[in-house]
C-alpha cells in the first residue's frame, strides 16, 4: 500500500484522519515539512539511526521504523552522532537491559555537544514501568518513549515530538490492534522478515516477553500473503515468518487457520523461492507441520526448536508443558520423517532449583539430538516473572560450572553435526561480500549454515550452489560450481 502514497499529496494542514493506516501517512507528510525546515536551518540533510537490540521481531520493527523516518525526510546512517537516534530495545535478559543504559551514557555526552540532537526509546524495554521511572528521573535528556503495541503511531509520536517541549511517554499496557501497511526499509534487498502474529499467550515463569508484547493477536492469512506477493514483486527470493510461537498461528482468528496451512498458501506465491520461520513452541508443533515441511521443497532445513532444560522437574518449574520425554519423542518424529533438516535450540543453565543433576538431564538431551546449534544462556532474572520470586536462586560458580559443562557438550557435538555435509553440493543464497575477505562471500544454505567461497558481489541476492570443501566448526569454507 505504501508504495502507491505520494505524501506531496497529503494536505497536512487540515484535519488527520481518524482510520489507520492513512493516520500515520498524514503525520509522516507532517512530519517531512519539519524535516525540511530542520534542514534548510542546519545547512544539510538531517540523518537518523536506527540501533537495534534483540530478536528477529525487533529487526523487523527497526526496518518499519526506518522506512516511517526515511520518508518523513531522513537520510539513514548506522552512525550514532546522527541528528535522530533511536534505541529499539530488548528486555528479556537483564544485560540487554544495561547495554542500553550504557548507550544513553555515550549518546548524553553526544547531545550535549549537538543540542539539536533528539533521542527515542522504544520496545520491550519500555514497557516496563520500572524502566520509564529511571528514564524519567536519570536521562532526562531523552525526548521520546514508545513501547511495543504502538510502534505504528512512531509518525504521530514524532511529529508530536516536534511540536512539543520536554520528554514524551506514549506506552500502552495492552492492544488487539495490528496495523502493518506502512513504510519499511529493508536490510536486505532480497530476504524479508514477515509478522504473522503479535504476543505470546505460554508465560513461561522466567520470560518477561507476555508481560511486554502482550497476549497472542494472528494477522489475518490474506494480508500475510499480499504482503509476500508485493514483497515477491519487489525481488525477495527468502521470507521469514515471525512470531513468538508460529505454532499458535491463526488459532485466535475468526476463521481459525493453521500455521501449517498457512505455510501452504506461502508457497504457492510465485518468487519465493525459500521460507523460514522462527520460532516454535514444542508443546503444539503438529504433525501437520512436519508433514508440510517433509513434502515443501521451499520450507527451509532448518528448525529452531527451544528446549529450555532437559529436566522434567525444571521444565516443570518453567511453565514450558512438556517433559524431557515428550520433547526427545518429538525431536525423533522430525529427525525420522526430515532426515536433512537442521535441529537448532535454546537452553538456559541456573534455573532457580536447578542441580548439577538436572544439567545432566539438559546434557542426555543435547547428545541424543544432536542439534547442528544451540545458544546457552545463563538464567537471568526478571523482575515482574513467576521464576524472579522462586527460593533456590542458584549461586554464580555452580552455574558456571554447569554452563560450562553443557557448553563444552553442545560445541561438540554440533561441530560433528555439521561436519556430515563435507563434500556435498548444496545451494547457498548468497547474503552478502564477507567481512574479512572481500574476494569472498558469504552465503546461508538451507539448513541455515553458513559457507564462505569466492565469487562476485553481483551475485548477493542469488541463490547458487556451493561444494562445501573444509568444515571450520560452525560454518564452511566452499567452492562455487
Amino acid at each position: 500500500m505504501y508504495n502507491e502514497i505520494d505524501l506531496s499529496t497529503i494536505e497536512a494542514g487540515q484535519d488527520p484522519p481518524l482510520q489507520e493506516p492513512e493516520r500515520q501517512y498524514y503525520f509522516m507528510a507532517k512530519c517531512r515539512r519539519y524535516v525540511k525546515a530542520e534542514s534548510e536551518r542546519l545547512g544539510r540533510v538531517l540523518t537518523a539511526a536506527v540501533i537495534t537490540f534483540g530478536c528477529q521481531m525487533n529487526a523487523r520493527d527497526s526496518e518499519k521504523l526506518s522506512g516511517i523516518l526515511e520518508s518523513a525526510g531522513y537520510e539513514l546512517t548506522d552512525n550514532e552522532e546522527a541528528d535522530f537516534v533511536i534505541y529499539n530495545t530488548c528486555t528479556v535478559r537483564d544485560n540487554a537491559n544495561q547495554k542500553v543504559y550504557g548507550r544513553l551514557g555515550h549518546i548524553n555526552s553526544l547531545k550535549k555537544k549537538n543540542p539539536h540532537m533528539k533521542v527515542a526509546l522504544c520496545g520491550c524495554m519500555m514497557q516496563e514501568q520500572s524502566v520509564i521511572e529511571k528514564i524519567q528521573k536519570s536521562y532526562r535528556f531523552v525526548d521520546l518513549i514508545f513501547g511495543t503495541h504502538n510502534i505504528f503511531k512512531f509518525a504521530e509520536l514524532l511529529a508530536n515530538m516536534y511540536e512539543a517541549e520536554g520528554m514524551i511517554v506514549d506506552i500502552w499496557q495492552d492492544t488487539d490492534r495490528i496495523v502493518e501497511e506502512l513504510p519499511s526499509q529493508r536490510k536486505y534487498a532480497f530476504k524479508s522478515g514477515i509478522n504473522i502474529m503479535f504476543g505470546c499467550n505460554n508465560f513461561c515463569s522466567y520470560c518477561i516477553v507476555p508481560y511486554v508484547r502482550g497476549r497472542e493477536r494472528s494477522r489475518e492469512p490474506e494480508d500475510i500473503l499480499q504482503e509476500i506477493r508485493r514483497l515477491a514483486a519487489d525481488g525477495v527470493v527468502e521470507i521469514m515468518l515471525l512470531g513468538q510461537n508460529v505454532n499458535s498461528y491463526g488459532k485466535n482468528l475468526k476463521n481459525p487457520i493453521s500455521f501449517a496451512r498457512l505455510l501452504q498458501e506461502c508457497e504457492k506465491i510465485e518468487g519465493i523461492q525459500r521460507i523460514r520461520f522462527m520460532t516454535s513452541h514444542p508443546k503444539d508443533l503438529s504433525d501437520e507441520l512436519i508433514q508440510v515441511m517433509k513434502e515443501s521443497s521451499k520450507i527451509c532445513r532448518h528448525l529452531h526448536l527451544p528446549l529450555q532444560s532437559g529436566s522434567t522437574r525444571i521444565l516443570e518449574a518453567m511453565n514450558r508443558r512438556y517433559t524431557k520425554e515428550q520433547y526427545l519423542a518429538l525431536a525423533d518424529r522430525i529427525r525420522r520423517e526430515i532426515p536433512d533438516i537442521s535441529i537448532t535450540t535454546d537452553i538456559i543453565v541456573g534455573f532457580p532449583g536447578e542441580t548439577p543433576e538436572d544439567v545432566d538431564e539438559t546434557i542426555d538431551v543435547v547428545k541424543k539430538v544432536a542439534y547442528d546449534n544451540a545458544f546457552t544462556f545463563i538464567y537471568s532474572k526478571r523482575t515482574g516473572t513467576p521464576a524472579a520470586a522462586m527460593e533456590g536462586q542458584v549461586r554464580d560458580e555452580v552455574v558456571k560450572e554447569g554452563f560450562d559443562r553443557l557448553l563444552k557438550v553442545v560445541q561438540d557435538t554440533a561441530r560433528e553435526r555439521v561436519a556430515r555435509l563435507e563434500g556435498q553440493t548444496m545451494d547457498a543464497l548468497v547474503e552478502e561480500v564477507n567481512e574479512q575477505d572481500p574476494d569472498f562471500l558469504t552465503g546461508r544454505l538451507s539448513n541455515n549454515t553458513i559457507v564462505h567461497f569466492r565469487g562476485d558481489k553481483s551475485l548477493i541476492g542469488t541463490i547458487v550452489p556451493v561444494c562445501l570443501k573444509e568444515c571450520h566448526g560452525f560454518y564452511y569454507i566452499g567452492e562455487m560450481q
